[in-house]
C-alpha cells in the first residue's frame, strides 16, 4: 500500500497506574492522546494486575485516541511495558495467572537459585545478579507455585506479549528489551538453554524473542473493532518502559543520557559498548544499530519532597528558597534525599539506607532546598559512578519526570552538574514507541527521534553556581565515604572530578 504523505504512529504505553495511546505524525506534533486507569492488587511482597484489564484499558484509549484521525494515515504501532511483568497463558493466548508486576518480590528464594545457576551467563551480561522482582524468579516461582504451569501448551507472556497476540490475532515474538529480565542473553541473541533447564524451566514456555524495531505482524480484523487501529496497521516490537522513556526523550547518540527524576530518579545512557558493573547496579538493555542502553535506578528522588512535606505548597516553598537563598558561608545544608524506607539502590546499594541532612538549615524553605540540592548531588554522583565505569557520560543530557515542572530544580541540577540539560517537549514512553513505529518503513532510529523529538527548554550552568555548591557536592561525597555507603575509590574520583 502507498504510505501516506504525513502518516501517523501510534504509541502505546501500559503503565502501572494507567494505559495510554498517543497519535503523532511525522513532526512529532502530538495529534491526540488518550488513557483508561489501570488497577493493582497489593498485599505484602506481591503485586498482582488482572492481564485483561491491560487489553481492555488499551483498546479504550486507542478508539479515543483515533476518533478523529483519517484511518489511512495510521501506519504502524509499537507498545511497551513495565520491566520484568509476566504472565502464564494457555496456547490460545488466555491468562492462566494474574500479571506478576515489576516490583513484585516475592520470589526472593528462587532469586537465590536463579543466581547460583545463572552466574556465568549474568556475569558476562555485565549484571552479576538478578533482583527477586526480575522476571526470571518469578517465573520459577510460578512454575514452583501454579497449577497452570503444568498444563498443555502454557506459555510465559511478558506483559507487551499479552497485547501484540491479540493485535495480530496470534502469538508474536517478544522483544529482547522485555526479555532481558527473562534471562534472554543479549550477546549470543537466544534462551541460555543449558541454565534455564537446571531451574526447571522448559524450552516449550518461552517465546521466539526479536530486537526492538522488528515489525512482528499487523493489525487483524477482531483486534481493529476491538480498538479502531485500521486492520492492517504494522506492529512494531517494543521496549520497556524505561527505555521507551529515553527513546521520547530523543537520547540515542552515544553518550547521550536521560535524567528521570520523579519518584525516584532513573538514568538511562547510550553507549557504544556493553557496560559491565562489577557492583552490579547497572545493566544494559539492547539499542539501535550495535549500541547498548545502560541504565540504573536510584531509590532516591522527589518522593523525598513528598515524604517530608506531606500536603505542602512546593510552588510556594521553591519560591521562599529561592528568595531567601543566603550569601555562600562554608556550603549549603544539603539533604541525602531517600524517598521510601526500602533502602538505597543506585549509586550505592543499602537495603538499611536512612535519609540524612548535612548542615543547619534555618527554616522549612531552607530543609526544602536541602532536598532539592541532594537530588543534585547524587545524580551528580550517579554520573561519576557511571563515568568510572567506562560509560560515555559526555553527550547531550535530557531532563525528564515530574520534578522537571519545577524550572529551579532543573537550573540547580545543570549548575551542580555543570553541564547544559535539555527538556523535551513530550517526554513520555508512548511518544517514545511512536517514534521507535516510525522505523517500519526503514528509516533509523535516531532519524525517526531527530524529525519527532521537540526540545521545549535548555538550561544552561552557571559558573558561580556551579563553584558555590561544589562544597555542598564535596561533602555529600565525604558523608556517604563516613558512613561505609560508598567505598573510598568512588569518593576519591568524585572529589578529583569535582576539583578538575
Amino acid at each position: 500500500m502507498p504510505r501516506p504523505a504525513d502518516p501517523v504512529r501510534l504509541g502505546l504505553d501500559l503503565g502501572t497506574q494507567s494505559a495510554r495511546a498517543v497519535a503523532v505524525n511525522a513532526a512529532g506534533r502530538v495529534l491526540a492522546a488518550a488513557s483508561r486507569p489501570l488497577h493493582s492488587s497489593r498485599a505484602g511482597e506481591r503485586h498482582e494486575q488482572d492481564p485483561e484489564e491491560w487489553w481492555h484499558a488499551l483498546a479504550a484509549a486507542c478508539r479515543e485516541a483515533l476518533a478523529d484521525i483519517d484511518p489511512a494515515r495510521v501506519t504502524a504501532l509499537a507498545l511497551d511495558g513495565t520491566s520484568g511483568t509476566i504472565l502464564l497463558a494457555d496456547a490460545g493466548g488466555t491468562p492462566l495467572t494474574p500479571g506478576l508486576m515489576y516490583d513484585d518480590g516475592r520470589a526472593a528464594a528462587q532469586a537465590v537459585r536463579v543466581n547460583e545457576a545463572g552466574a556465568a551467563v549474568w556475569e558476562e551480561l555485565g549484571y552479576r545478579t538478578m533482583q527477586p522482582s526480575w522476571a526470571l524468579p518469578k517465573l520459577v516461582w510460578l512454575l514452583e507455585h501454579s497449577a497452570a504451569a503444568t498444563a498443555p501448551g502454557t506459555r510465559l507472556l511478558h506483559q507487551v506479549d499479552l497485547v501484540t497476540w491479540r493485535l495480530a490475532g496470534h502469538q508474536v515474538a517478544s522483544d529482547a528489551s522485555h526479555a532481558l529480565k527473562t534471562g534472554y542473553h543479549l550477546l549470543a541473541e537466544r534462551w541460555p538453554q543449558k541454565e534455564l533447564a537446571a531451574l526447571g524451566v522448559p524450552d516449550s514456555l518461552l517465546p521466539e524473542v526479536v530486537r526492538p524495531g522488528t515489525v512482528l505482524g499487523t493489525v487483524c480484523a477482531a483486534a481493529a473493532r476491538a480498538t479502531g487501529v485500521p486492520e492492517g496497521v504494522e506492529i512494531v516490537a517494543g521496549m520497556t518502559d524505561g527505555c521507551a522513556a529515553q527513546i521520547g526523550a530523543g537520547a540515542l547518540a552515544p553518550g547521550a543520557w536521560n535524567s528521570v527524576l520523579g519518584t525516584t530518579l532513573v538514568l538511562k545512557g547510550v553507549s557504544p559498548r556493553l557496560v559491565r558493573d562489577p557492583g552490579g547496579l547497572v545493566y544494559c538493555h539492547r539499542g539501535p544499530g550495535d549500541t547498548w542502553l545502560p541504565g540504573a535506578a536510584s531509590s532516591s528522588g522527589a518522593g523525598a519532597l513528598t515524604r517530608e512535606f506531606p500536603g505542602a505548597d512546593l510552588a510556594d516553598l521553591t519560591e521562599r528558597a529561592v528568595r531567601g537563598r543566603p550569601a555562600p558561608a562554608g556550603h549549603d545544608p544539603v539533604a541525602y534525599p531517600l524517598a521510601g524506607t526500602g533502602g538505597e539502590r543506585f549509586p550505592f546499594r543499602a537495603p538499611d539506607a536512612e535519609p540524612f541532612v548535612l548542615g543547619d538549615p534555618a527554616d522549612e524553605a531552607e530543609r526544602f532546598h536541602a532536598r532539592l540540592l541532594g537530588v543534585a548531588c547524587l545524580e551528580r554522583l550517579c554520573f561519576d559512578y557511571l563515568d568510572r565505569l567506562g560509560a560515555p557520560v559526555d553527550g547531550p543530557l535530557t531532563l525528564t519526570g515530574g520534578g522537571t515542572r519545577n524550572a529551579y530544580w532543573n537550573q540547580l541540577r545543570a549548575d551542580v552538574l555543570g553541564r547544559t540539560v535539555t527538556l523535551p517537549e513530550h517526554a513520555e514512553g508512548a511518544l517514545g514507541m511512536a517514534v521507535l513505529a516510525a522505523t517500519a518503513d526503514g528509516t533509523p532510529l535516531t532519524d525517526a527521534a531527530a524529525a519527532m523529538v521537540r526540545v521545549r527548554a535548555e538550561h544552561r550552568p552557571d559558573p558561580e553556581r556551579t563553584a558555590r555548591f561544589r562544597p555542598a557536592y564535596l561533602a555529600f561525597v565525604a558523608a556517604l565515604n563516613d558512613r561505609g555507603r560508598i567505598g573510598p575509590d568512588l569518593a576519591e574520583y568524585a572529589v578529583r572530578k569535582a576539583q578538575q
